[in-house]
């Protein structure tokens, strides 16, 4: 009898188990943990032989076997005797050299031993081995050293100082008359001065040659980057404003029980650092300044400045590389209006500088890889990825002739590029199948026809082994979160999964595969937008827009999203009737240059007009009701339901506005400057596009959340918003205050408590009661 009682008891549970749940708030907003953990940040062993990653609910490293698939947990022991990052090898690719926890380490990649090199206090960074591989180069704080292999000997390859040189207290007229006096007065006094000289002559023949002394004042030494040969040293020199105000974030919950400042960001439109290109030659121990100003266009005056306000252009010297026989150096300059990026190279022996590309955007110059993917092929040729077609493709380019050619074209974007070991063909990863998807190809040096590899629909992030046999994949799709890939390196190839992170309650629920369609905006534009469908029989009419955030950003796309509370919260939506769409507005990422900058002068403009048009959409297509819309999002999200909520009342009932940028004059200068300028040059385009200018059109129900201790949208943008709203009479909104929430918020019951009241405001102003 007793197992004719328990036996029905565990049936119950297991149906219990295997029973679909019913999604709530609560239940999703839990710690993500729930879900299962999954892997990040891919790194391949120098032998190739093992690939390493994160995993597990503490993120702790593992390893896998790419022939086996098998992987296992690495142990403390062996961790602490890995090292990745902050690393160079020799051109044979025998010796491996790399920092960690401050310290210098050397590997011999044949036998496998480790050498420590250095054992300080102060730390040594950025380690890089000399052409001749017999030489480590160093920094230690401002300075370059270089350590010998074969004698151990210890050099310091620059004497760079802080402050003023040191100076001699200046005698007085009267002290200066007396000496001169003293010395034609006694000739013994003379002839002590003559000794003195001497003996200082001498000593100086006498003493080991050193670096001498470049003293910078108040300026930062920056990016030191010594040639191949040892004999040059490039770097950029800071001259960081000191009027530039800096903001204070208050934090109210502390241990201490009194209120702490947290030191934030400045604002956009305060005064940047002034930059310097300095070359050191070793050889001449002589320092000296490169100038930008033959930079072609350098004295352009952006359109939207006109010639009134002519001065000269800013820049901000970026990358620096050297070529192997160290006859030229890369670098990248970008003018500080963001109007134009230089790619030019510095040849040390006559410290001139040549431009081999300028590109040039009346808006701003970005794009994926733009800037910041780009390398030598050999001493004479470079590649670099450019926006020159309206999208970012790859291009190589002759230092000496200045012939260009690009490797690709379309209608795509180049997301990713690296040149194979071999340096005959490059990798490449694409969007050539669809915006949403990334894949990666085998394109030959000169171009032509692209190999593609991967076949895995959805995201794909890659990382391929040393020996270029192996490619490790981390893979997703919309509805399933990351796993792990392992496949050889040739077309065709199956990719073997390593990984298995899903628990067995988040696989219970059957989440949605939104579909990624495309509707016609207003001015014919194709808008690419995620659309959740409710079953038809619980269909209620209503729809919500969700509006990503950090603006240049995709989320139309088939991989799992950052966003992974928000696509839970829309199979939530949806199970209750609603209709969901998340659109790729204009200004998101993964169109294009025209996409990208369309939302110049005046954000607000066309990537609102984006969702009015998805509303229609809906009206039209999905029998929505157009009174019955609404509309929410987080950060760039949040800006942009303000701006709905307060100028097209009409078609938004209710909106709820995450962590907003109000006024964009309080926001960050890196980000808002790209494109609306700065607010004294351009005081329209920030009128036009900061909501609490335009507060005065709000109608609709609205709520705003916001975290107080929020270090980039900082808490002050809702303060300001709502004192404007209280001095309008406006009715029908509130705030929510989160005390210990930064921008992304951390503790689920902050989460849960948000969603619950967006939710709330849904139910209560968009469906019928």
């Amino acid at each position: 009898m007793k197992y004719l009682l328990v036996l029905p008891m565990a049936w119950a549970t297991i149906a219990a188990l295997c029973q679909t749940p019913s999604l709530t708030v609560p239940y999703i907003m839990r710690h993500p943990t729930w879900m299962g953990s999954f892997p990040e940040n891919m790194r391949w062993a120098d032998d190739s032989k093992t690939l390493y990653f994160d995993w597990g609910q503490e993120k702790s490293l593992h390893a896998a076997d790419p022939v086996t698939g098998k992987w296992r947990k690495v142990s403390l022991e062996e961790e602490r005797t890995l090292a990745f990052g902050n690393d160079d090898y020799n051109p044979a690719r025998t010796r491996r050299v790399y920092a960690k926890d401050g310290d210098i380490f050397i590997k011999d990649l044949n036998s496998g031993i480790t050498t420590q090199l250095t054992q300080t206090l102060e730390p040594e960074l950025r380690p890089r081995l000399s052409a001749d591989g017999n030489r480590v180069f160093f920094q230690q704080g401002i300075n370059l050293f270089a350590l010998h292999l074969n004698t151990s000997k210890l050099e310091q390859l620059t004497n760079f100082r802080r402050g003023n040189p040191p100076t001699e207290s200046k005698k007085t007229q009267q002290a200066t008359w007396l000496e001169t006096d003293q010395h034609n007065l006694f000739q013994v006094l003379r002839e002590r001065k003559e000794k003195e000289a001497n003996r200082q002559a001498l000593e100086k023949q006498l003493s080991p040659t050193r670096p001498k002394e470049y003293y910078f004042q108040e300026k930062q030494v920056e990016n030191l980057t010594i040639s191949p040969d040892g004999n040059y040293v490039l770097f950029r020199l800071a001259n960081r404003s000191s009027t530039s105000k800096q903001t204070i974030v208050p934090d109210f919950v502390t241990a201490s029980g009194y209120t702490e400042s947290l030191n934030a960001r400045p604002k956009v439109g305060e005064a940047e650092a002034s930059y310097e290109i300095a070359l050191y030659d070793r050889r001449r121990d002589t320092l000296f300044y490169i100038s930008p100003l033959n930079l072609p266009g350098i004295d352009q005056v952006p359109t939207y400045l006109a010639e009134k306000h002519k001065k000269r252009r800013e820049v901000t010297p970026l990358t620096m590389l050297w070529n192997d026989n160290s006859t030229f150096a890369l670098v990248v300059i970008r003018a500080q209006d963001n109007k134009d990026l230089w790619i030019a190279v510095v040849e040390p022996s006559s410290a001139s500088l040549k431009t081999i590309d300028r590109q040039h955007d009346e808006a701003w110059v970005a794009g994926p890889g733009i800037g910041t993917n780009l390398g030598w092929i050999d001493n004479q040729t470079i590649w670099f990825q450019s926006e020159e077609t309206g999208w970012s493709h790859l291009y190589v380019a002759d230092i000496t002739t200045g012939y260009k050619k690009a490797l690709t074209s379309g209608t795509y974007e180049v997301r990713f590029a690296k040149l194979s070991r071999d340096k005959k063909h490059f990798y490449i990863a694409t969007s050539q199948v669809h915006p949403g998807e990334e894949h990666l190809y085998k394109i030959p040096l000169g171009g032509g026809n692209a190999q593609r590899l991967t076949f895995l629909t959805g995201g794909n992030e890659f990382a391929i082994s040393p020996d270029e046999k192996f490619i490790a994949i981390r893979h997703s799709y919309s509805n399933r979160p990351w796993e792990i890939y392992i496949m050889e390196n040739k077309s065709g190839a199956t990719p073997r999964q390593i990984t298995q992170s899903l628990s067995e309650e988040f696989k219970r629920y059957p989440w949605r595969d939104p579909e990624v369609i495309t509707f016609k905006a207003s001015d014919g534009a194709e808008v690419y937008a995620r659309l959740y469908l409710p079953r038809p029989e619980v269909k209620n009419g209503a729809a919500v827009l969700f509006v990503h955030g950090a603006g240049y950003l995709q989320n139309a796309h088939k991989r799992w999203s950052s966003y992974f509370r928000e696509y839970m919260f829309h199979n939530l939506l949806a199970d209750k009737g609603y209709t969901v769409l998340d659109i790729d507005y204009r200004g998101s990422a993964g169109y294009g240059r025209q996409w990208r900058t369309a939302i110049y002068r005046h954000m607000g403009g066309k990537d609102l007009s984006d969702h009015i048009d998805g509303a229609k959409w809906l009206v039209e297509k999905h029998g929505i009701d157009p009174q019955r819309i609404g509309i929410y999002g987080g950060s760039y999200g949040g800006f942009i339901t303000l701006m709905a909520m307060f100028t097209a009342p009409e078609v938004f009932a209710a909106g709820a506005a995450l962590r907003p940028v109000t006024h964009w004059a309080h926001y960050n200068h890196p980000y808002t400057s790209n494109i609306l300028n700065t607010p004294v040059l351009d005081s329209a385009a920030y009128v036009r596009s900061s909501p609490i200018y335009h507060a005065e059109g709000l109608k609709g129900a609205l709520l705003i959340c916001h975290g107080m201790v929020d270090v980039n949208v900082h808490f002050q943008d809702v303060v300001l918003l709502a004192q404007r709203l209280i001095e309008l009479g406006k009715d029908n909104w509130e705030v929510a205050i989160y005390p210990v929430e930064d921008h992304g918020f951390t503790h689920p019951a902050s989460w849960t408590d948000e969603y619950k009241r967006i939710l709330k405001l849904f139910d209560t102003h968009l469906l019928k009661h």
